[in-house]
This record gives C-alpha cells, sequence and structure tokens, in this order.
C-alpha cells in the first residue's frame, strides 16, 4: 500500500482548449476500474477521523494552465485526522473527476467528468455516480451519464436530494439529473443555456458563456448559477416534480465587466453572499434576499495585498488557462461554518487569503495571507468540524492541510503535506 508519500511523478496542469487530449479521445472507458487499498488511520481521541474524497485532472490529459500531462488515476480516498495526517485508501480510475459532491446521506459521490468534444464534434461531458461504503471510505461505480455539453467543471446535489446539477463550462450550459433511489443518475431533465455576451468584456475567455457553478441558495427556495463568460450570477427555480430549471422573478445579478465570476459561497445566516471573481481577484459582497433570490452589491475587496506586486494576466488564447509570472487569477472561496470568517486561494501569488467577516453588516476585512505551499492552488475546502483546512496545489502535485485557529480564523504552519497528484477539489464524509 501507498501511502500520503506514494511516488507520483510531477505534473504541471493546462485547460479546456488545451485539454484536448481528453476530448479528442472519443471512446474513453465509462467504467472505472478500481486500486483498493487498507487504510491506515492515525486517530486522536475526541476527533472523529473523516474520509476526503479528491478530485483531479486525469492522465494523460492537461489540466488548465497546464505546460506538462496529469498523472492522476482519477479519484482519490484518503482517511484525515486531527492531526491533519491524510493516509491513503483508494485510488478510482475515472476521467477528468475535477468537481466532486456528496449526497445528503453521505452515501454516494458524484463527479463530473470534465470532457470535451470527441473527434466527430459529439460533446462527451458527463457526471457520474458511486456508492460510498461509509466503514472503509471506498467507492464501487454505480453509473454515469451525459451531461449534453462539454467542460462539465461543477456538481451538486439539490437541496431535495432528488437531483444532481451540474454546470457545462465550456458549453456555458446548467443542467439537473434526477437521482434515482440507488443513488446512480437518470438522464438530463432540465437545462438552461446561457447566452454569449457578444465576443465577451476579455475576448480570450469572455468568448462566451462559461457556466462555472450551480448551487442550492440557502432557503432551498432558489438555485444560483454562476457564469464566468458573462459576469452573471444566474437565479433559477427548479421544479420539485420535473426537475426542469427556469428563471426566477429576479433572473439575474451582474458583477462588474471582466471580472469573471468564478464561485461563490453563502453566509450561514443566509443574509450574504460572496462571489469570488477569478480575472480581476475580487470578492463582491451581497446583501441577499433569500425570499426574492436577489442580490444588492454592498462591498468589493481585493483577494491580494494593498502592495502587491501581482496583476491581472493578458491571457494566452491558445492556453487560457495559464497564469504567467507576476499576474495572479483567484480559484476557490468558502465561508467557514461558523460564519466567521472566510477563504479564498490564489493562483501565481499561491497564496490563501483569509478574512473576518462583520457579522452586522457582513463586509471583509483582511486577517493574513497565508502561502499554499506549492504551485497553482485550485482546490480549498474545510473539514466538517470547521477545525481543518484543506488546499490542493495542481501544478506542484501537493495537498497541505492547516489547522484553523477557532478564535482568529487565522492558520498556522502546515500540519502536513501530501504527495497527491493534480488536486482539485476536496469532499468530506
Amino acid at each position: 500500500m501507498k501511502d500520503k508519500n506514494m511516488d507520483t511523478a510531477s505534473s504541471d496542469v493546462s485547460r479546456r482548449s488545451v485539454l484536448k487530449t481528453l476530448g479528442a479521445v472519443g471512446g474513453l472507458s465509462m467504467v472505472p476500474s478500481f486500486a483498493a487499498h487498507a487504510a491506515t488511520t492515525q486517530g486522536a481521541a475526541g476527533f472523529k477521523e473523516q474520509f476526503v474524497y479528491i478530485g483531479t485532472y486525469s492522465a494523460p490529459n492537461f489540466a488548465p494552465g497546464a505546460q506538462k500531462p496529469s498523472t492522476a488515476k482519477g479519484i482519490y480516498v484518503y482517511k484525515l485526522t486531527e492531526s491533519g495526517e491524510l493516509s491513503f485508501v483508494q485510488s478510482v480510475q475515472s476521467d477528468n473527476p475535477s468537481f466532486l459532491a456528496v449526497d445528503r446521506n453521505k452515501s454516494v459521490l458524484y463527479c463530473v467528468n470534465e470532457l470535451g468534444n470527441n473527434d466527430s464534434g459529439h460533446p462527451m461531458g458527463r457526471v457520474s455516480a458511486y456508492k460510498i461504503d461509509k466503514e472503509s471510505g471506498e467507492l464501487s461505480y454505480l453509473n454515469t451519464q451525459l451531461t449534453n455539453g462539454t467542460w462539465p467543471c461543477h456538481c451538486t446535489v439539490h437541496s431535495s436530494g432528488q437531483y444532481l446539477l451540474a454546470a457545462n463550462y465550456g458549453s456555458g450550459s446548467f443542467v439537473s439529473l434526477p437521482i434515482n433511489a440507488d443513488g446512480s443518475l437518470g438522464e438530463i431533465v432540465g437545462f438552461y443555456q446561457s447566452e454569449a455576451n457578444g465576443k465577451g468584456s476579455i475576448g480570450e475567455r469572455q468568448e462566451g458563456a462559461h457556466a462555472h457553478m450551480i448551487v442550492n441558495g440557502p432557503s432551498d427556495k432558489h438555485v444560483f448559477g454562476v457564469d464566468l463568460g458573462t459576469d452573471k450570477i444566474f437565479a433559477f427555480n427548479l421544479n420539485a416534480n420535473t426537475g426542469e430549471l427556469s428563471l426566477s422573478d429576479v433572473p439575474f445579478a451582474n458583477v462588474a465587466a471582466g471580472a469573471g465570476p468564478r464561485h461563490m459561497d453563502f453566509h450561514p445566516s443566509s443574509k450574504f453572499a460572496y462571489v469570488l471573481n477569478e480575472f480581476s481577484s475580487t470578492i463582491d459582497v451581497f446583501d441577499f434576499d433569500s425570499v426574492r433570490g436577489s442580490f444588492a452589491l454592498i462591498h468589493s475587496i481585493s483577494t491580494l495585498p494593498v502592495d502587491t506586486k501581482f496583476k491581472r494576466p493578458n491571457f494566452n488564447p491558445t492556453n487560457p488557462g495559464y497564469v504567467p509570472t507576476g499576474t495572479n487569477t483567484t480559484a476557490e472561496i468558502k465561508v467557514h461554518p461558523q460564519g466567521k470568517w472566510l477563504y479564498a486561494t490564489n493562483r501565481g501569488a499561491d497564496s490563501i487569503a483569509v478574512y473576518g467577516i462583520d457579522q452586522t453588516t457582513g463586509k471583509l476585512y483582511p486577517v493574513e495571507w497565508v502561502s499554499s505551499g506549492g504551485n497553482v492552488p485550485r482546490g480549498m475546502n474545510i473539514d466538517t468540524t470547521g477545525s481543518i483546512l484543506l488546499v490542493g496545489n495542481q501544478n506542484s502535485d501537493n495537498t497541505l492541510s492547516f489547522k484553523i485557529e477557532p478564535s482568529t480564523g487565522k492558520l498556522g504552519e502546515p500540519l502536513t503535506t501530501a504527495k497527491i497528484p493534480v488536486p482539485v477539489d476536496f469532499a468530506f464524509l
């Protein structure tokens, strides 16, 4: 069995137009194979060890901005201890499982399979389902379904538990699929196609609609879609009986032209929403009306220090995900479960930005910036207890764990560093 120091070749990482290796291979295996291993644990008294599922861009493909192919197999399963140690459990072969979601019963793991068009021009984007063994944490394959689009990069389980929602980055659409009684997926029942904003404010990255995230609202009344290509946050109603998606009475909110909204998160109070803008390296803070599903901008803050030397990139049209030296784009945003702090990752500056949250106004104030301990920190998440933060550096093939200081939200020195190829998303059980 290989542990957290398992031998994995180094791989830098590229994106959709550079993810052509996988998109061109139309006959990739739909049913994964498994390499199961016994787990090792280092649990401490009073802390319930958790399983962690890690999504990657898989070999022989390139992740966004990469200049070398990945060596990852697919989904990796680890066990997380209170000390921050990650012990290897299993690897599951899967095609570009770049984002993961666990159902509300913690019995099924879902992933996107971020694929483009095949040689015939047919979209090969998919979502897949895996049964979770709650005792061992191991996964067993259930099924896969097409997303009727290209490069699906995000998925989440609807708050009803009846549907899986997914965002097709390449083709700019948001979709819903029914979840069967055994956790497997049915064919698409809901589809919304976003329309391009002309040629886009940032021509190399906003030449069309690019759905980057779809997420439940805190009141379970709305679903929200983040479109990086059109600088919009869409508000959808989801028909509980049919799974169809339709725009709500307040159909969208805008961010600044060329900001490139990527991900968002809500405050536990449901009063505030936080939108991470990839191109401008900013976080927009909104007053959020959970009844109407509407947003009102109250504050915007940089994810970089005021004295930063990092600049906004000029994107390479042949490799648009590449972050040139001296420039920065953002990747992930998470509000702490207590609602007191917010964390965001910077690619280029290679840092985790930590903010405090004013509990009355929702506004952010800087607390600290911490090195991600690697190159291009794409994935980040906080464990179910709010105690440990994991960050994955896709271009340096390593994952770091940090203890979250309970009174300040600050991150101490890394607890551990695990060698994992192209880690880009984390889901906890």
